[in-house]
Order: structure tokens, then C-alpha cells, then sequence
């Protein structure tokens, strides 16, 4: 029995589709948020790509020395799973051939949006420390501040590429 939902997005050819980059084991269910969730539905991921999306973080260390005090073992499981899934890629640091880089592939700046609702919907339901300020700004200016939050990430991610 398949569920169907009235969303656009919930299309027999969505499913067809999604399904075909996800083998049906690595699935709960063929619905878009049981699979959005088998993906970044810990406590931790989402923290990961903010790190890399919001705050320029690259390397194994500085996602360590987030706020959150992520577990060595714990950091090392997401980064594996973010990379199996598409969301992140692996490669060599450019000076240190022990560490490794990461970075955000276009499936994890597609991200973006999500993380800035969670901003929003966190500044207003729970006490944060969201700037009240860039929380007005993500609200009044949604397309602009996306927009202003890719094109930043993305500049980002290009300079570390080329130091």
C-alpha cells in the first residue's frame, strides 16, 4: 500500500526517481520526510552542515571545536554518512597529507533553506542565540538573504579550495 500526500512534490514520478538513488534498504518508507530524516535526522548532522554552510568549517578539528562538543566517534560516523549520501565530499587537506577536507557538494548547499527555516522557527518558539536582527532579515528578505547565504558559502568554499 503505497501513501500518497497532497503535495506536488509526492508525485509517482518523485518516487520513481528518489527511489532510484536510494536502494529500497536504505529506506524506512518511500515517504520524502522518513527519507529526508534516514539522512540527517540525528542530533548531529544538520550541526555539520551548519558548520560548513554558516561558519566555514573544513576540517576535522574545527567541527570538533563546535559549541556542541561533538564525540570524536560520533563526527566520524556523520562525515562517513554525509559523504556516502551526497551531501559532503572527502578529499586530501592541500598542505597535509594526513588530514582530509570537506565540502559541501550541491545536494548539501541545497540544505540552505532548511537550516534557515530551522533558524527561524527555533528564534521563535525557543530562547537562542539567534540575532533577532538576522532572524527579521531571513523572514522579511527570505530570497535575498538565501541568495546573500549561498553566494558567501560558495566563495568560501572556492578560496579554500585554491589556498
Amino acid at each position: 500500500m503505497q501513501v500518497t500526500y497532497p503535495l506536488p512534490i509526492a508525485s509517482d514520478i518523485v518516487y520513481a526517481y528518489a527511489m532510484k538513488s536510494r536502494s529500497a534498504a536504505d529506506c524506512r518508507s518511500d515517504c520524502p520526510i522518513a527519507t529526508a530524516l534516514d539522512i540527517l535526522g540525528d542530533r548531529w548532522t544538520l550541526l555539520i552542515v551548519r558548520d560548513m554552510l554558516m561558519k566555514n568549517r573544513r576540517e576535522y578539528g574545527a567541527f570538533l571545536n563546535s559549541e556542541e562538543k561533538i564525540a570524536t566517534n560520533v563526527l566520524a560516523d556523520r562525515l562517513r554518512k554525509l559523504e556516502a549520501n551526497g551531501v559532503i565530499r572527502k578529499v586530501p587537506h592541500a598542505t597535509d597529507s594526513r588530514k582530509s577536507e570537506y565540502y559541501l557538494t550541491e545536494k548539501g548547499f541545497d540544505l540552505a533553506p532548511v537550516l534557515m527555516d530551522l533558524v527561524i522557527w527555533s528564534a521563535q518558539h525557543e530562547a537562542t542565540s539567534a540575532s533577532p536582527e538576522v532572524v527579521r532579515r531571513m523572514k522579511e528578505d527570505r530570497e535575498g538573504f538565501l541568495q546573500e547565504l549561498l553566494t558567501t558559502a560558495r566563495a568560501n568554499q572556492d578560496r579554500c579550495k585554491t589556498s
